[in-house]
């Protein structure tokens, strides 16, 4: 199978062989025809597999063939995405793909001046990216229109149709034209996000090229038990040990980032960390340095467990395991991409055993555990079995005491014996009491 078989006109293939880009994937295999017959599309693939090309390319080529000019302040194509990271990376893929294309394609987020692009969009996009945040400011004051748009795509959708994302994705789709070409891609899709996406599609196409939730086969993965005091200690040891040369480290909370980043650098390695607090140009500067390998490790929140394409990255480091356990797979994701083999460590304290679980159950993978010499953790992290669920240990039945009451032998008789039964205690009176209000119930 080539692209040529595909569909696509001369001037993206041209752009695709100056890419390198030489066989299909089997998601764009089955995506491009399917978006270049006008189908709505939900395509899942494990990450690294090219889920932007799958949209992409087919959409610059109908955009180019309808030939319509773009009006002023609107846009004929719109792709969603959750962080300004993934709006940057597939804006960046999107530019290259339309290289020899006679369209407009621009990215929008937050985190920098608005002007610049109110500026641009004057002239009207034919691709625009964007995060739904700005685009709503946008479209608020009049910057940009959706009557000539023709197709909606949501990459990453899974986030975007997170609780978190649902109020602003309400009012973006309330302003969009009812028909329209709507695509749904990302690694993840849990059932909720399916039904709810059901409701937003035109009798889509399901596209799933590997198994559901899976990991890459590409990773390597293991945990490393250790005491949550001394995650800090570990990694320094860990690095030391295995001469880390290139790492990307997820922590759970901002403070976590600045706090790693800062002890590492008063170790002497030269780290750096992004999260939502840091500006965009601060964090896109540390990530332009990780990438370029002038930074050793990149400390991030969330924030990076999407949209980062780095070329043959190494490891991956949970510093803290993922509140969701879907991330679990998009953190690992940005390593072992595009055929390359990787790492993922975890390092787990007794606290995450249920985050563990949790990851474990969605991967149908239980995750094999190294211990570290001296890292022995003095709070045990419960062990799990092949379905993710925490193994606990079965308690042994107290014996009771010769004199106990008949009362407290209730749970130790068989199920043929019944106890005897309690007398019954005296009617308490009722005191009337007044209602000031509905009651709070307790957690």
């Amino acid at each position: 199978m080539t692209f040529a078989k595909l569909g696509l006109i001369e001037p993206l293939l041209r752009a695709l062989e100056r890419l390198d880009y030489n066989t299909p994937t089997p998601v764009q295999a089955q995506a491009i025809p399917a978006v270049l017959a006008g189908r709505d599309l939900m395509a899942a693939a494990q990450t690294g597999t090219g889920k932007t090309a799958g949209f992409a390319l087919p959409l610059l080529q109908r955009l180019t063939l309808e030939g319509a000019k773009v009006a002023s302040n609107s846009v004929r194509a719109l792709v969603l995405v959750p962080t300004r990271e993934l709006a940057e990376q597939v804006h960046a893929n999107i530019r290259d793909y339309a290289e020899h294309l006679p369209l407009s394609t621009y990215a929008v987020y937050g985190g920098v001046s608005i002007n610049p692009q109110m500026m641009k969009l004057r002239k009207g996009i034919d691709l625009l990216v964007a995060t739904p945040g700005r685009l709503l400011d946008l479209f608020r004051q009049n910057a940009v229109k959706f009557n000539q748009l023709q197709a909606l795509v949501l990459d990453e959708a899974d986030r975007m149709l997170d609780l978190g994302f649902a109020e602003e994705l309400r009012a973006v789709y309330a302003a969009l034209p009812a028909r329209r070409q709507t695509l749904l891609f990302s690694a993840t899709f849990s059932d909720e996000i399916r039904q709810l996406a059901a409701q937003t599609l035109n009798d889509p196409l399901s596209i799933e090229v590997s198994p559901r939730n899976v990991t890459a086969s590409t990773v390597k993965q293991w945990i490393v038990p250790v005491d949550k005091k001394r995650k800090p200690e570990l990694f320094s040891h860990l690095m030391r040990k295995q001469r880390w040369k290139q790492v990307l480290v997820f922590a759970k909370t901002r403070n976590g980032v600045d706090q790693l980043v800062e002890r590492l650098r008063g170790q002497g390695v030269n780290a750096d960390g992004i999260h939502g607090d840091k500006p965009q140009a601060t964090r896109q500067r540390a990530l332009d340095s990780f990438k370029a390998r002038e930074i050793q490790i990149l400390v991030a929140t969330d924030v990076a467990a999407r949209g980062l394409d780095i070329d043959d990255l190494p490891l991956v480091v949970n510093f803290d395991l993922p509140i969701v356990a879907e991330d679990y797979i998009h953190r690992i994701g940005r390593t072992g991409r595009k055929g390359n083999s990787g790492e993922a460590i975890s390092l787990v304290c007794a606290d995450e055993v249920q985050l563990l679980s949790a990851i474990e159950t969605l991967t149908r993978k239980t995750l094999p555990r190294h211990e570290e010499p001296d890292f022995t953790p003095d709070h045990k992290v419960p062990m799990t079995d092949a379905n993710g669920q925490v193994l606990k240990k079965p308690k042994k039945p107290k014996k009771p005491k010769e004199n106990s009451s008949k009362r407290s032998l209730g749970r130790w008789l068989d199920s043929a014996e019944t106890p005897a039964a309690a007398p019954q205690a005296k009617p308490v009176r009722k005191v009337p009491t007044f209602n000031t209000g509905p009651r709070k119930r307790k957690p």
